[in-house]
């Protein structure tokens, strides 16, 4: 496995709450990171259909255009009953022509579940898969997830996009009714960037 070597990692996102998570959790080894945004990225398009190809789409285009070592992620929600959908489709599942409308992608979700005819619990995951690419084209890839049920009705205004209908095991609350650093702290991006750490920092 490679270690990281340098002093700045470009983070292949322009969402400033992952940027800042990211940042805080780097921060004990030293690292200073940068966002896409700040380096003038444009988005590449997600081709693939598994989270580790779209991460590495990513990866390798940021760290390719700036010759920093760049990470990137790719996320979502896998429904057992729906065949792990809307797994790397899961953004996509909210796409309106204003905007996203990620109630409409819970209705969405909740709607098939009830069609499928399916029993509860409605068992489902959370995943994250992070790629570290290097200019040199070499990459290291740290899958991670959570599991949990998809409850009903939404429960929550805390978090982001499926999160009012998570219910991860071996708790009462939805990830929207967790205190954000507290959800941080267990979710399915944190047992990815564990093995990141873990692999390439410590």
């Amino acid at each position: 496995m490679r270690k990281f070597s340098g002093d700045t990692l470009l983070v292949a996102t322009h969402n400033a709450g992952k940027l800042e998570e990211i940042a805080a959790l780097l921060s004990p080894y030293g690292v200073r990171v940068v966002g896409a945004a700040d380096k003038g990225l444009a988005e590449p398009e997600e081709t693939e259909t598994s989270f580790v190809g779209n991460a590495r789409i990513k990866a390798h285009a940021a760290a390719k255009e700036t010759g920093l070592p760049a990470l990137a992620d790719d996320s979502g929600l896998e429904i057992e009953a729906l065949n792990g959908q809307p797994g790397v489709y899961t953004a996509d599942w909210a796409e309106t022509e204003t905007g996203r409308d990620f109630v409409m992608a819970m209705t969405k979700a909740h709607d098939r579940l009830v069609n499928s005819g399916a029993p509860q619990p409605w068992a489902a995951r959370f995943c994250c898969t992070l790629v570290l690419a290097w200019p040199d084209g070499h990459d290291e890839v740290f899958p991670g997830s959570i599991s949990g049920r998809i409850t009903w009705p939404m429960r929550g205004d805390q978090g982001h996009g499926y999160d009012p209908i998570f219910q991860p095991d071996g708790f009462q609350q939805t990830f929207a009714e967790m205190d954000r650093w507290e959800k941080n702290r267990m979710s399915h991006r944190a047992d990815a960037f564990k093995k990141l750490v873990a692999g390439c920092f410590d």
